[in-house]
């Protein structure tokens, strides 16, 4: 999926399993076929899972991303009342694999991809139990402090113009331009809160209809709070989106940005994922199509100032 992008062969990750970690060199390692892209992902056994970086990187920096990461997974297991995966171990580059990787409990589920459940309010008002459980975390005097999505709407406006010109006979460019031309200068009011940072399906696990888990949680920090409001649109039709909305209590300055946020993540999503990781440009294209539904139902309820 990215130019450089390392193989992690299963031979590997069981001599890596076996050599550092002993007590589970008797477990079953089995591939396992996700969306993401930042990791390959192997199955130890019924109740662990292994996660190897895919980019190429420092080693020391890598480590201590995954550090920072089993840091924040932890805070936020100790605030919500949704599963999420408990860091178990740290290994070290070896076997021909040049980082070091994580080990994880394994959460049972489905990704909303595979079960989607978009349709469900039962789904809608767990989810936002998770995102007001994340804001009640705290952020300890932290405020946001990263290059990503999150802060000021207006510094992505270079990205959502590369996306836009790759797009063409993809999407609807001028429509999706117009739109982000108002959504990038709704004003930011609110206070920086704690937020996930990544609520897409592929990050999101159902079982019968509920929310049963979340993923990739080592983006837990704090963000513009309309950040993980993305999750209306990548994950619920219009009722159950209204139905979030609704238990969260959200204004209409916080609702139209969290759908500035969730455009500008899909953008990317689409052309740049059309090939390498079909899952996720359909992804893409479902939320912007949810995106704009939502325009004619919204558009003037407000205004930049």
């Amino acid at each position: 999926m990215h130019a450089g992008q390392l193989r992690v062969p299963v031979g590997a990750v069981r001599a890596l399993v076996a050599e550092q970690f002993p007590r589970w060199a008797g477990l079953p390692v089995r591939p396992v076929r996700a969306e993401g892209t930042v990791n390959a992902v192997f199955r130890l056994g019924e109740e662990l899972g292994a996660r190897f970086p895919l980019a190429p990187g420092d080693v020391r920096a890598v480590r201590e991303q995954l550090r920072a990461e089993a840091a924040a997974t932890r805070e936020l297991r100790g605030g919500t009342r949704v599963p999420v995966p408990e860091p178990v171990a740290l290994g070290e580059p070896g076997h021909g694999y040049p980082l070091p990787w994580s080990v994880q409990t394994w959460l049972p589920g489905a990704t909303a991809s595979a079960e989607d459940p978009g349709a469900s309010p039962a789904f809608a008002r767990d989810l936002a139990g998770f995102v007001a459980d994340v804001r009640a975390v705290g952020t300890r005097g932290r405020t946001f402090s990263r290059d990503g999505r999150g802060g000021d709407l207006r510094r992505h406006d270079g990205w959502v113009r590369t996306c836009l010109r790759e797009s063409g006979g993809l999407l609807d460019v001028p429509r999706l331009r117009r739109l982000w031309e108002r959504l990038r200068d709704l004003p930011r009011t609110a206070p920086d809160a704690m937020t996930h940072g990544d609520l897409v399906p592929g990050n999101v696990l159902v079982r019968d209809g509920r929310l049963a888990g979340v993923l990739d949680c080592g983006g837990l920090g704090p963000a513009d709070p309309a950040l993980d409001l993305v999750a209306a649109w990548h994950l619920l039709e219009a009722g159950p989106r209204r139905v979030l909305r609704r238990e969260l209590g959200c204004g209409d300055l916080e609702w139209e940005r969290g759908r500035a946020w969730a455009l500008e993540q899909s953008l990317g999503l689409v052309w740049y994922y059309a090939v390498t990781n079909p899952v996720l440009s359909r992804t893409g294209r479902r939320t912007l199509e949810r995106v704009l539904a939502d325009e004619d139902a919204t558009a003037g309820a407000v205004r930049p100032r």
